[in-house]
């Protein structure tokens, strides 16, 4: 016999189950974190030797090892997120190929020359002396470590790279005033909050709507198919190409605008050839619908996540080592370099921090973006990715100071809202398709109309996140300025 108050109080007692299970893992996962950074002090203190600053090394080797961990945590999602909601990858696998990805990227095609200035947005000859500058990278570094930790617990994935810019000019203006800053670069960082995302949004929009107009919608799906997913496959090849050599590559290579084109078509080329006819045969005795498509697209999606991965890795592990390096060169030599090398040990804390931070803390952004602003599958997911990186490619070549961060965020939500356009469009009544998708025959005009109008309001972006992440974008760069200047000021007073 069914009892009401026995059923509530199992109900109860699965919910604290469940609360102490996820509380464990949490422990478990700050308990490794501080062993990580516990590792960095034991490395730091190694290689810093008997330098005349040898405090000020160790404790921004810790800090840098800190914000390695929260650009893992937070950062990387962007890459796998969609392939996971699409479910084109594990949880487990999207963890392995990022982790090993983001660590290839950052050790073999991280720049071993960084400016010490993220984005030149300040200039150091202001400076008082290099002890000034030291306090000053020691409370970006920690300021943009921490809003970064309190975006990921908050569920909100936001741009590392705008972190440690406000981190810098808030611990540059604390130190020398606001002539310090190059209000020039900020302005042009300003605008790429809304140029990044909505950029992103329309380019994967206008993918996903060219990949249901000539592919999913045509009669003969895989007629269709066989024609455009080498094309599409090819496309991504050529463009992950040029964005490799344009973003990824630049220790190892810096190529003219000239040779990038040349890469980039190459590939596409070549890709074309090879893969053609790999997709005939596979696509070979497949049924006419849309889960068919779906698994053409799979491995396609997954290369893409592991090439964003490793161009990630190349790219903004700089935001942990980019000041680290600038405060161990400036304490060992006791000047200010416009630019530094940068040490091997450095290089590893900030590889082994983003990696140790995407497995211990990376799960919880990865949902946010893959599963909780849209639904994705393969196609959605692929469109993501592609617009990526044709964004960064496009941004580059403007001098825009993009977000990667922005991109792929704006990208899924501009999915997610070209099909809340397209589900209005086809339910409307007067484009006649109620009485195909409801689950009953209509037996009136008006339950009909009624139907249509409520198909149409439907939501398939949740706002919440829109306003959460919307929100973060925005406070980031004051935030992490405002806190820069605070720890500035908090450590010279009690320290210096």
């Amino acid at each position: 016999m069914y009892k009401e108050t026995l059923s509530k109080d199992l109900n109860k007692l699965v919910r604290v189950e469940t609360a102490v299970h996820l509380a464990g893992k949490q422990t478990v996962g700050i308990g490794l974190a501080v062993i990580f950074l516990a590792a960095v002090w034991v490395v730091a203190n190694a290689f810093a030797g008997g330098a005349e600053n040898h405090t000020f090394i160790v404790a921004a080797g810790v800090i840098g090892g800190y914000m390695a961990l929260n650009i893992g945590a937070n950062d990387v999602a962007n890459n796998v997120g969609p392939a996971v909601g699409s479910r084109a990858l594990t949880m487990a696998g999207a963890l392995i190929i990022a982790g090993v990805c983001e660590s290839a990227g950052a050790i073999i095609a991280g720049g071993d020359v960084v400016k010490t200035i993220s984005k030149g947005i300040i200039d150091p000859g202001q400076l008082a002396d290099t002890t000034t500058f030291i306090w000053a990278m020691m409370s970006a570094l920690l300021a943009a470590a921490l809003w970064i930790n309190v975006a990921t617990y908050i569920g909100a994935p936001v741009s590392t790279t705008h972190s440690i810019v406000g981190g810098v000019m808030g611990g540059g203006i604390a130190a020398a005033g606001f002539g310090i800053v190059d209000w020039l670069v900020m302005s042009k960082i300003a605008a790429s909050w809304v140029i990044s995302p909505v950029l992103g949004g329309i380019i994967a929009a206008a993918f996903l709507a060219f990949v249901k107009a000539q592919i999913i919608y045509q009669p003969d799906k895989i007629a269709a198919a066989k024609k455009w997913v080498p094309v599409l496959v090819a496309l991504m090849a050529g463009v992950f190409s040029a964005y490799l050599s344009v973003k990824g590559l630049k220790r190892i290579w810096k190529p003219e605008p000239w040779q990038v084109t040349v890469i980039g078509v190459g590939a596409y080329a070549i890709t074309l050839a090879f893969v053609k006819p790999l997709i005939a045969r596979r696509a070979e005795g497949m049924e006419n619908r849309n889960k068919s498509l779906r698994t053409l697209f799979s491995l396609p999606l997954i290369i893409a996540a592991a090439l964003l991965s490793f161009a990630h890795g190349a790219n903004d592990v700089a935001n942990a080592v980019g000041p680290l390096a600038a405060i161990v060169d400036s304490a060992t030599t006791g000047g200010i370099s416009g630019k530094v090398d940068i040490p091997a040990w450095v290089m590893f804390v900030g590889a082994a921090g983003i990696t140790m931070g995407l497995f211990l803390f990376g799960p919880k952004l990865i949902r946010t973006v893959g599963e909780q602003i849209t639904r994705m599958n393969p196609m959605r997911a692929y469109c993501v990715a592609l617009s990526a990186a044709i964004t960064v490619i496009i941004a580059s070549a403007l001098g825009l100071p993009v977000s990667s961060t922005h991109i792929a965020v704006g990208a899924v939500f501009g999915v997610g809202f070209y099909r809340e356009y397209q589900t209005a469009r086809r339910t409307h009544p007067l484009h006649g398709t109620i009485r195909k998708e409801a689950k009953k025959p209509l037996e009136s005009e008006k339950q009909a109309i009624d139907a249509g109008e409520k198909r149409r309001r439907r939501k398939l972006v949740r706002r919440q996140h829109l306003l959460t992440i919307g929100a973060a974008w925005v406070v980031t760069v004051p935030l992490s300025a405002i806190l820069a200047a605070t720890l500035f000021y908090g450590m010279t007073t009690v320290l210096h």
